[in-house]
């Protein structure tokens, strides 16, 4: 068809145009590639010439209004952008990135201390920024050293490092070379500092501020540390893998296998690396079961290690077995739920969802599922008696047969044995106790005690009818009696054990944190108040003396000293806490070292501060076990006091790799290793099977018995 004059005109001005931007995109790329030869010829050039010579399009960043402002204006509003906000702009807006080094400590400062008015009330930033309190540095000049530490801490890490920071080294190695590494630094100071970790579940969701299992998770016999991770888009900055360490007999290590391991060793299949984890959990106690529990950012659960009791969550398998998983596995019965906080007992594990909601899973016999009964659930099912499926949960401590949870509200509701007071509320007893019991430290080996109880009678001609069957089957009283004691057993029971139940004395204030440990448990206000309860072993409840206490007490020594608390630990009979200003207390059972007090027997039952040899270590995390407990620090290091005996050796610190006489005892610096920092991924070693070879055909191969055979046949 004919076109007529005018559109011909039209289709020409349109190639024209199209030409004269081609020619535009070319001469660009020579102009960059003559840029790129000079640098090669080390021509310095200025900064700005160099943008200048950049073509710039009507779109370009350049045009921002904030890119006018002073660079202390643009530190006021740029210390409201989260990190990974500030890492995405980075990234994506060339203009902002030349100036964003010159912002970071100011933002660091938001995160790290509290601003205050006249009047004594906190700033706009602080209000929206910061936990109330937090001290952990007094001004810009040690924000900066705070940041600078943080790229050395923890010796040779193996830390990755950029092609530009590299270059950006040698030319100013004291300005800001390091600023492309910022981020990584701030979205871990976020997490520790402020609970902020955005999943990729939801843009909104993000954790509660204080938990259990943040950066590391300890249980008597293993620990889970959140370290590596980073080299690629999808897997975030570092700390996003996991890395175990201690006795792996039961699989809890995920390794594949059942051995020990002495140093922290990364877990494998792209943990860290494509799958990023924002949450630990590690499950055990003193009966030789251990398992553990992985939260993705995706607000999936892994777990491995011990299923006799169903704590994986797993089910059973194809064989009708509780088959124990030596490497992590999702739990599927989950899959379409998004979890923000879990938690693992010794023989149970729960989860939180985004929407507020509890689900516990494993052995119930103590009531410690909150499901009603004290029966075994090898899946995990949603708790909602005692008005907790009302209530919107913020997160979940499992202890060692109880559990406790917080509401957004901070409220505090708690079920399982009651024993020793754990509970921190009255409780009625079960219906029937089978010598139910729990693992008490007494030596090495410890001992079992339980709550003795006798069974309903049964009816005397029921009792003539079984013993009469007996005889004639030859069975012997002992035995019948056993068997009839396990018969009278119920798992039905209505005790107040068994379901959720508020604890009325912490009504008075709002709670923000809870942690239950072997026998005794611990609750944190939003003040920096801290309560204990339960038993008073070894001084374990921080009060003075050894005696426990049935409901919620405060430490009275932190009071008197004007100390706040921003997280804290329960273990088996020893407890620490973190304060505001990143100090780091102890008390409870010190032998071995456990405690970082230094080589003692005896138990300190009033917080005593942890002395790391450095007057400048502030932390922000600690976990405890049983023979060993585990300390974070600001700058990303990690030091361990104690130590879990593997491949038959004994529990404690490893004195031999103390070279200070006068340091054994107290915390040791785990070397080589830095939460945040960004590492290669490592690679499994693949070991190929060398087949033995017999017979003519596997000796000479497939060709060259064809060609052979070709030949004889000719």
């Amino acid at each position: 068809m004919a076109k007529s004059k005018e559109e011909r005109e039209q289709r020409r001005l349109e190639a024209k145009e199209r030409s004269e931007k081609r020619k535009a995109v070319k001469a660009a790329k020579s102009s960059t590639a003559q840029l790129t030869d000079s640098s090669k010829d080390e021509i310095k050039l200025d900064p700005n010439e160099l943008r200048n010579n950049i073509p710039i399009s009507k779109e370009h960043n350049s045009t921002l209004p904030a890119l006018s402002l002073p660079i202390d204006a643009l530190s006021k509003v740029m210390r409201y952008l989260p990190a990974r906000e500030w890492g995405a702009l980075s990234l994506t807006c060339t203009g902002y990135n030349s100036v964003l080094g010159g912002c970071r400590v100011a933002h660091l400062c938001s995160r790290l201390m509290r601003r205050e008015d006249g009047e004594g009330k906190q700033s706009s930033c602080g209000s929206t920024c910061l936990v109330g309190g937090l001290e952990l540095c007094s001004g810009r000049k040690e924000a900066m050293a705070i940041l600078q530490r943080s790229f050395v801490a923890g010796g040779e890490t193996n830390r990755l490092v950029s092609k530009k920071m590299k270059n950006s080294y040698k030319k100013n190695p004291v300005g800001d070379a390091d600023a492309d590494e910022y981020p990584g630094y701030a979205r871990f100071v976020e997490e520790a500092t402020i609970g902020y970790s955005a999943m990729q579940c939801s843009r909104s969701s993000v954790f509660p501020s204080h938990l259990q299992g943040r950066f590391a998770s300890c249980s008597p016999e293993h620990t889970l540390l959140r370290i590596g991770g980073g080299g690629n888009t999808t897997s975030g900055p570092g700390g996003s893998g996991t890395a175990t360490w201690g006795v792996g007999k039961r699989g809890q290590l995920g390794h594949g296998n059942r051995e020990d391991v002495g140093e922290p060793r990364l877990l494998l299949g792209k943990i860290g690396w494509g799958i990023r984890i924002v949450q630990v959990a590690a499950g055990g106690g003193l009966v030789r079961v251990a398992h553990s529990l992985l939260l993705t950012s995706a607000g999936r659960v892994l777990s491995f290690g011990t299923a006799q009791y169903g704590q994986l969550g797993h089910g059973y398998d194809a064989g009708k077995q509780l088959s124990d998983c030596l490497r992590p596995r999702y739990i599927d019965a989950l899959k379409n739920e998004r979890c923000v906080c879990v938690a693992a007992g010794e023989l149970h594990s729960g989860a939180v969802t985004i929407d507020g909601d509890v689900y516990t899973w494993g052995e119930g016999f103590c009531g410690q599922l909150g499901l009603g009964d004290r029966r075994p659930h090898l899946l995990p099912e949603q708790v909602t008696l005692g008005g907790l499926g009302d209530e919107c949960v913020s997160n979940i401590s499992c202890g060692c047969r109880h559990t406790l949870v917080v509401t957004e509200e901070g409220e505090v509701y708690s079920w399982g044995l009651g024993r020793f007071g754990v509970l921190g509320r009255s409780y009625t007893d079960f219906t029937y106790n089978n010598d139910i019991g729990m693992v008490v430290p007494d030596g090495e080996e410890g001992q079992v005690q339980g709550i003795a109880a006798r069974a309903p009678p049964m009816p005397p001609a029921q009792i003539d009818a079984v013993v009469a069957a007996a005889n004639e089957d030859n069975v012997a009283i002992d035995d019948l009696l056993i068997s009839l004691d396990a018969l009278n057993l119920t798992l039905d029971d209505p005790s107040d054990q068994c379901y959720p139940k508020v604890i009325d004395s912490l009504q008075g204030f709002r709670a923000v944190g809870v942690c239950a440990g072997h026998r005794h448990s611990m609750v944190l206000d939003e003040l920096g108040g801290l309560y204990t309860f339960g038993s008073g072993a070894s001084g374990a409840l921080g009060h003075g003396d050894l005696v426990g206490q049935e409901f919620p007490v405060k430490i009275m020594e932190f009071e008197k000293n004007n100390v706040r608390i921003h997280q804290m630990s329960a273990g088996v009979d020893m407890s620490m806490a973190v304060s505001t200003t990143g100090d780091v207390y102890a008390w409870g059972k010190s032998s071995d070292g456990r405690l970082g007090l230094g080589i003692g027997k005896n138990d300190i039952s009033l917080p005593r501060k942890v002395d790391f040899g450095d007057a400048n270590f502030k932390a922000v995390d600690v976990e405890c076990g049983y023979v060993h407990a585990i300390i974070v620090g600001l700058d990303g290091s990690v030091y361990q006091c104690g130590g879990v005996g593997i491949d038959g050796k004994d529990d404690g610190q490893d004195l031999r790799e103390i070279e200070d006489e006068n340091r054994r005892g107290y915390p040791a610096l785990i070397s080589g290793y830095n939460i945040w920092h960004r590492i290669a991924e490592p690679k499994e070693k693949i070991v190929k099977e060398k087949w033995s070879k017999y017979g003519k055909y596997e000796l000479k191969g497939r060709s060259k018995m064809m060609n052979e055979g070709v030949r004889s046949i000719g």
